[in-house]
Parts: structure tokens; C-alpha cells; sequence
């Protein structure tokens, strides 16, 4: 009887996993922990200060309000592989429209007025972007400057105050279940944003157009659509910040968002949004936006001079540029 021969099953060699480190993608996390390091260092030196009261971290949630709002619409531009240097153009155009208007027709014209003008804008930069191909860093620079001037000229560099009461406690000055009206704005424009950017189709269509457009355009994706879109979702977005700023402030000025367009750009991109397309986050641009309120505050609470802070601020913006690009090249 002739013994089967039993053939040796080889045991599989064991999967190397590799490094705790390497296996959780810290950069995702990155801008949490600088909150939660700036947080903390300034608890410490600023102790004394005041940095820790409760008035002074709501007042840093409620200036943060609009940049915030503007930082949502930059991660879409952005995702998408686009620019837009225009918000703080768009911010003052249509917080000095929606003033006059409200001065004249009521409240219901001048925030139709207000947020028309920032579609109106967006839908201009979006159409030369998409259609006529031209690069957005120049359509946007350009119509930055553009609507500069149009604010300046709108009002004769006159502020223009809203004394609407209606208007200013809803868009600024308000409050709801004792949270004030900024809060609120800017929780339902997080949820909004966030499920639109993650849940929908159209977040899918803006993160592909971002990370490869000929591969999203052959695959049925109208990537001209998408980049009208986004730039008009971006218009809309810096004109419901600059009604903020003025229900907030009760009154409109030119000088209004003229500084917001780098502490923006820093949050969004501080946030884990790509600077070249295909990946970003609505919630991380939310921190990034606290993030960039809070040090702020704690440099002007240290008495740091404006040059100072933009020079921190610039480093900042290029640090989180230079980690940007670096993962984009993996």
C-alpha cells in the first residue's frame, strides 16, 4: 500500500505592518494640534491677561464668523483646482450695496441686492475662468482690484451705517436660545458645507475636477460647470460675510474684508485643503479659521505691532504652503 505523499502547505510569511507613525497620516491632524499648541501657549504666557475669560474667546468665535464663511467657499475653489483672490472685493461691495439698499427699500431688497452682487461677481469671474479658459489667479487678481475701486467709489469712501434692527440682529448683532446670530451662521454654513462637500455628487464632481480634470472631463464630468460653480459659490459666500460684517459692525464701509483675503487663504489651507486641487476640509477650514482668530487675538493681547503679526501670519501661510505642495507630490 503505497503511503500518499503529503505535500508541506508553506506557512505564509507574516505581513510586515509598518510604523504606528506611518500608518496614521498625521497630517490630517496637523492643524488640531497647532490649535490645540497655540491654544495652550497662549493660555500660559497670557494667563494674566485676560486670554482664557469667556468674553474674549467668544469675541474671538464671533470675529472669525465671516472669515469663516469665506473659507468655505475657498475650499471648494480650491478643491477644484482654482483660485479666488477676489473675496475681499466681493466682501465690500456687497455689504456697501445691501447698505444703501436697506437705507432705501428695506431689508428683505438690500439682502437680495447684497447677495446678487457677490453672485453677480462670482458668476463674472466664473464665465471668464470656465469658459473663456483664462487663468483664475489673474481673472481674480484682476477683479480684485476692480471692485476695490468700485467700493471705494460706490459711497465716496463714505461709511454707510444700517440702523435696520431687524437686519443687524439677524446678520450680526442678534442672538437665538442666548447664541448669538454669528454662531448660529456660521454652525448651519459648516453642516451645509461639509455635507455638500462630502455626501453629494457635486463634492465628488469639485474633488475630481481638482485632482485631474481631463480624466473628470472623460468621464462625463462637465468640468467647465463645476469651475462656474464653485467661483460662484465663492462670490455668494464672501457676499454673506460681508452682510455679516455689516449687521455686526451696523454700518458698511470700503475698508470692510479688505485684510481677510490671507488669514482666509491661511485657514483653508492650514485646514488640509490642497492648494493644487483634489483634496480638502470644511471642518479643518473651520479650525483653521479659529486658529488664525485666536492668534490674532494673542499677539495683539502681547502687544505685537500689525507688521508683526503679518509676519507671523506669513509664515504661517508658507509653512502650510510648503506641506500643501509636499503632499500633493506623493
Amino acid at each position: 500500500m503505497s503511503q500518499s505523499k503529503q505535500t508541506a502547505t508553506p506557512l505564509s510569511a507574516p505581513m510586515e505592518r509598518p510604523p504606528l507613525l506611518k500608518r496614521i497620516n498625521l497630517q490630517q491632524y496637523v492643524v488640531y494640534l497647532g490649535f490645540l499648541a497655540i491654544f495652550l501657549f497662549f493660555a500660559v504666557v497670557l494667563r494674566d491677561s485676560g486670554f482664557l475669560t469667556v468674553r474674549n474667546l467668544s469675541n474671538i468665535v464671533l470675529q472669525t464668523a465671516p472669515a469663516t464663511i469665506m473659507a468655505i467657499g475657498l475650499v471648494f475653489v480650491l478643491s477644484a483646482g482654482e483660485i479666488d483672490l477676489s473675496i475681499g472685493s466681493i466682501v465690500a461691495v456687497s455689504a456697501l450695496a445691501a447698505a444703501v439698499t436697506i437705507n432705501a427699500y428695506g431689508m428683505v431688497a438690500g439682502v437680495a441686492v447684497g447677495l446678487g452682487a457677490g453672485l453677480a461677481i462670482g458668476l463674472v469671474n466664473g464665465v471668464l475662468v470656465a469658459y473663456v479658459r483664462l487663468p483664475s489667479f489673474l481673472v481674480t487678481l484682476a477683479t480684485m482690484g476692480l471692485f476695490a475701486g468700485v467700493a471705494r467709489s460706490l459711497t465716496d469712501l463714505r461709511s454707510i451705517p444700517v440702523t435696520d434692527s431687524a437686519f443687524t440682529g439677524f446678520f450680526g448683532s442678534g442672538a437665538l436660545l442666548g447664541i448669538p446670530s454669528l454662531v448660529w451662521w456660521t454652525v448651519i454654513a459648516i453642516l451645509i458645507g461639509h455635507i455638500v462637500y462630502r455626501e453629494t455628487r457635486f463634492g465628488a464632481h469639485v474633488l475630481a475636477t481638482g485632482d485631474n480634470n481631463r480624466a473628470a472631463s472623460v468621464s462625463g464630468i462637465s468640468v467647465p460647470r463645476i469651475r462656474l460653480a464653485v467661483m460662484m459659490l465663492s462670490g455668494g459666500l464672501a457676499a454673506l460675510a460681508g452682510l455679516l460684517y455689516a449687521g455686526r459692525l451696523q454700518a458698511a464701509k470700503y475698508t470692510l474684508g479688505e485684510t481677510d483675503l490671507m488669514t482666509v487663504i491661511a485657514a483653508v489651507i492650514v485646514g488640509g485643503t490642497l492648494l493644487n486641487g483634489g483634496k480638502g476640509s470644511v471642518v479643518g477650514a473651520l479650525v483653521g479659521s479659529l486658529m488664525m482668530g485666536m492668534l490674532n487675538n494673542g499677539l495683539i493681547l502681547m502687544g505685537l505691532s500689525v507688521s508683526d503679526q503679518m509676519i507671523v501670519r506669513g509664515l504661517i501661510i508658507l509653512a502650510a504652503v510648503a506641506v500643501s505642495l509636499r503632499e500633493k507630490a506623493r
